[in-house]
């Protein structure tokens, strides 16, 4: 099939059959909506296989692919440079990372990497958008005009489906150290007591070290790395776990009326990550291996084995918004629900609380001295 083919064939599946409007994916469904007659179309799954990893090497030498690209139109924030898909029906917007205004006339249609696997979006915008504004009313110290700036417009929520690369691996780590084990002697000392020299005995720990060296193997399943640079590091890590077991095979349905960002991060990059994400793991199971009382690991080898990959979207709603010329993000896992939100602080809340707390503080010291 030619890619033209495979585009009609495509903008087919994502019409609505009783009126032919442009379906959207409705969180929580298998089924496309309409907005127009409200029709329900289900989607239908064209790929029953089991999801698996796809072999790292192999996947690198076919040039992330290579077959596995599709067509789309590709639209990039002059302000922080991410890269996004967006409904074809939108004709206006800001960037869902820094809330900047799009120039979607210079959308270029290009070739893209496509995903092997898509969690769909479970958590819908309007249960997403209560809770940016139960987090927001619980914040302490936030500005007193910050409710009113930021008060949960739904527009303000793009759902986005955020890259993410998947690795397994299998380890094996040889290393030498020292293993420490605790004895005791009994010590005899003296202590004056009322005036007089008193004798007595303690027990003393001791460690003995003894050199040790072996080799340990570690299984990896689904270690995941963000592969978008737009939405913060810390943002992303915080907003594990994710339902993987949800996972479907990549159907263009599931993105209409979504945006989908474009990888920044490749996948050699993305493994790096990955192996520092292990290094905590493989160094914890080294100390066991050792044993005794105490652990002393001088070197590490480990190589890497069996490296599975997976290439696959992840749903968030995400709001970024701008107090101060200082940019904040508040995102929803959309499939757990999990809130991760960056707030500004009142330095007027926070100078008036400490006063507060030294006048409370000097009132207890003279009821104390009262007494």
């Amino acid at each position: 099939m030619s890619q033209t083919e495979q585009t009609v064939v495509q903008n087919t599946t994502l019409q609505c059959k009783s009126c032919g409007a442009t379906l959207h994916f409705a969180p929580g469904t298998h089924q496309l909506q309409c907005s127009y007659c409200g029709a329900a179309n289900e989607i239908e799954e064209t790929d029953s296989s089991p999801i698996v990893s796809f072999d790292y090497e192999e996947f690198i030498a076919n040039r992330n692919g290579g077959s596995l690209a599709k067509m789309a139109s590709v639209v990039s924030c002059k302000n922080c440079g991410a890269s996004t898909t967006l409904p074809p029906e939108v004709n206006s917007d800001n960037c869902a990372f820094c809330a900047s205004p799009l120039v979607l006339s210079e959308a270029q249609t290009q070739q893209i990497l496509k995903p092997h696997y898509i969690l769909p979006f479970l958590v819908p915008q309007p249960q997403a958008l209560g809770s940016f504004r139960i987090w927001l009313k619980k914040l302490w110290f936030a500005p007193s005009d910050l409710t009113k700036i930021v008060g949960g417009d739904a527009r303000q929520f793009k759902g986005v489906y955020i890259p993410h690369w998947s690795y397994d691996a299998d380890t094996m780590s040889d290393y030498v150290g020292s293993r420490g084990e605790y004895y005791y002697t009994t010590e005899t000392y003296t202590e004056t007591v009322d005036g007089e020299e008193v004798v007595r005995t303690r027990e003393v720990r001791h460690t003995a070290w003894f050199p040790t060296s072996g080799r340990i193997g570690n299984n990896f399943d689904d270690i995941l790395i963000s592969a978008s640079n737009s939405l913060p590091q810390n943002v992303s890590a915080r907003l594990e776990p994710w339902r993987l077991e949800s996972l479907v095979h990549y159907n263009e349905q599931y993105v209409s009326g979504f945006r989908s960002e474009l990888y920044q991060l490749d996948a050699a990059k993305g493994l790096e990550e990955a192996k520092r994400r292990m290094q905590p793991h493989i160094r914890q199971s080294i100390l066991n291996d050792i044993g005794g009382d105490e652990q002393i690991i001088d070197n590490i080898d480990t190589g890497y084995g069996n490296i599975g990959l997976k290439y696959i979207l992840l749903p968030v709603w995400i709001s970024a918004y701008k107090y101060n010329n200082k940019l904040y993000h508040f995102t929803v896992n959309a499939c757990t629900g999990e809130v991760v939100g960056e707030r500004p602080y009142s330095a007027v809340k926070i100078a008036l609380a400490v006063i507060v707390g030294i006048i409370l503080i000097i009132l207890l010291v003279i009821t104390m001295q009262n007494r």
